[in-house]
C-alpha cells in the first residue's frame, strides 16, 4: 500500500474512531431498517412465488413451466408481471395472444391468480421466515428504530407475508412499499426513493437489508448503506457494492449495533471523501 492510500485509509479509521467516541450509542443505531421482502424476510422465489407462477399458467390452459434453473435466471428482471411479459416476448406469446392490450391483459390475469396461490400457500405454512428476521425486527421494535418493507412483489402478497408469519403486533409496526407504487422497480432507487421521503428519513442513515444484485444496486442508488442476506438463487451475484454480505442474519451475528456500526462507517467514509 502506498503512502497516499496508507493516509486516506488512516483518516478514515480517525474520523470513526472520533465519531464513535463522541455519539451515545442510542444515536448509532439506524434511522430506520428497512427490508427487502422476497428472499430477505423468507426465501420465497424458489418454492413460493415460481410454483404460483406455474399453478397460475396450468389453471389457464397456458403451456409453460418455470423451472428452476430459468427462474433464476428470469429474476434479473424485477416485478412479477415484468417477468411474465420479458419471457413471453423473447419466446413467444402464449395463447396465439398478439395485440398489447390482450397481453397486459393476459399478464394482470395471471398475476391475480398467481397472488392468490401465494397467499394461500403462506397461510398455510409452506414458506417461513428466514433465520434472525424475527429477532431482529423485535429488537427494533424494543428499540423504538421505524420499520419498512420495499419490494417489487404485489402488495397484497408482501402484507400478507408480514401479517400471517409476523402476527398482527409486529405487521402494525411496518410500513409497506410494494409492488406498482412506482413505476421503474429494482434495480432502480425509486421505491427506496419513495420510503425516505413518506417517512421522511435521511437516507445516508437508514440501513437497508437486501439478497439480490438489483437490490443492492436499487439501495445503493437511493444513498442507503446497505446489508446482504444471501438467498438460494442469489450466492453468486456479485455484491461488491454491499457495505456487508451475509449468509443469514444468524449466520452474521447481525443485530441493531451490527447495522448501526455499518451505518457510522459508511457515513465516516463520506464526510472522508468529500474532507
Amino acid at each position: 500500500m502506498g503512502r497516499r492510500a496508507t493516509a486516506a485509509l488512516a483518516a478514515v479509521l480517525a474520523v470513526i474512531a472520533g465519531v464513535s467516541a463522541f455519539v451515545p450509542s442510542a444515536t448509532r443505531l439506524p434511522q430506520a431498517l428497512i427490508f427487502d421482502c422476497d428472499g430477505v424476510l423468507a426465501d420465497t422465489e424458489r418454492d413460493g412465488h415460481r410454483p404460483a407462477f406455474n399453478e397460475a399458467f396450468k389453471a389457464k390452459g397456458i403451456d409453460c413451466v418455470w423451472d428452476v434453473d430459468l427462474y433464476g435466471k428470469l429474476l434479473e428482471v424485477g416485478g412479477g408481471k415484468e417477468r411474465m411479459t420479458a419471457h413471453w416476448d423473447k419466446v413467444g406469446w402464449p395463447l396465439g395472444i398478439t395485440e398489447k392490450a390482450d397481453k397486459q391483459a393476459l399478464v394482470q390475469e395471471l398475476h391475480l391468480l398467481k397472488t392468490d396461490l401465494f397467499n394461500e400457500a403462506i397461510v398455510a405454512g409452506k414458506i417461513p421466515l428466514r433465520p434472525g428476521v424475527l429477532r431482529l425486527v423485535d429488537e427494533a421494535i424494543e428499540q423504538e428504530v421505524p420499520l419498512a418493507v420495499c419490494s417489487t412483489s404485489n402488495e397484497r402478497a408482501v402484507s400478507n407475508l408480514v401479517l400471517t408469519l409476523m402476527g398482527r403486533e409486529r405487521y402494525e409496526r411496518f410500513r409497506i412499499f410494494a409492488g406498482d407504487v412506482v413505476r421503474a422497480k429494482k434495480p432502480q432507487p425509486d421505491i427506496y426513493n419513495l420510503a425516505a421521503e413518506a417517512l421522511r428519513l435521511s437516507p445516508e442513515r437508514v440501513i437497508v437489508v437486501e439478497d439480490s444484485g438489483i437490490g443492492l444496486r436499487a439501495a445503493k442508488g437511493a444513498g442507503m448503506p446497505c446489508l446482504v442476506t444471501k438467498s438460494s438463487y442469489t450466492g453468486g451475484e456479485n455484491f461488491s457494492l454491499a457495505d456487508e454480505v451475509v449468509e443469514s442474519l444468524d449466520d452474521g451475528d447481525v443485530d441493531l449495533q451490527v447495522l448501526g456500526n455499518i451505518v457510522m462507517t459508511s457515513l465516516s467514509k463520506s464526510q472522508a471523501a468529500g474532507a
